[in-house]
């Protein structure tokens, strides 16, 4: 018996964006995260944030989206951890931040985010384990950053997922991006929603 092909735009369950530093990546991301929430859905997962002092970019928050904690992700201070660049890298975020908001998400959201996986992010195997569980085997609609040149399992992984659409985010498509993912999401969720016999979203 012959089996058909899925159709790519009707079974993206996956949405990963990837660019330069500075594209706009987690911008694109907070859009969406907006329209989502416009539209009554919930969201769940992890956002990276800067932080800076005097202009001068010194180090990275992890935010839970459900809860709106934060603590410290990276950072040029002296403290333990693993280098990347100039940045000192905190295990113990990954462990228990940001490792509890992704399986809050995969359990009771709507929608996983995952900003971002990358380097500083992947020296965690609590992490890589959150990421495994909420996004690739959750079933539930899912908005990724991924790092650009980075070669890792886990990201191969992510992009050769049969579910997954990558994105580029650049200066000429960044402003656009957010309601072409959304609208993709949108469809996706109206019809699973139809397939579980839900009213109408």
């Amino acid at each position: 018996m012959s089996v058909e092909a899925p159709n790519p735009k009707s079974s993206t369950r996956i949405w990963l964006i990837t660019g330069d530093p500075g594209s706009g990546k987690t911008t694109v991301i907070s859009k969406v995260i907006l329209r989502a929430k416009t539209h009554g859905f919930t969201v769940g997962g992890v956002l990276t944030r800067e932080v800076r002092n005097h202009g001068e970019r010194t180090g990275f928050l992890l935010l839970d989206i459900a809860s709106e904690e934060s603590s410290s992700l990276a950072s040029t201070e002296r403290m333990p951890g693993p280098r990347v660049g100039k940045y000192r890298v905190n295990l113990k975020t990954l462990a228990t931040l940001a490792q509890k908001a992704l399986e809050h998400a995969k359990a009771s959201s709507d929608i996983v985010v995952c900003d971002e996986v990358g380097p500083m992010e992947l020296f965690s195997p609590e992490f890589r384990r959150g990421v495994g569980e909420a996004v690739l085997k959750s079933g539930k609609p899912c908005l990724c950053v991924v790092h650009k040149r980075l070669a890792d399992p886990l990201i191969e992984e992510l992009k050769n997922n049969q579910e997954s659409k990558l994105y580029e985010v650049t200066f000429e498509n960044r402003d656009n991006l957010p309601d072409e993912i959304w609208m993709e999401m949108l469809e996706y969720l109206r019809k699973n929603a139809e397939k579980q016999g839900k009213s109408e979203i």
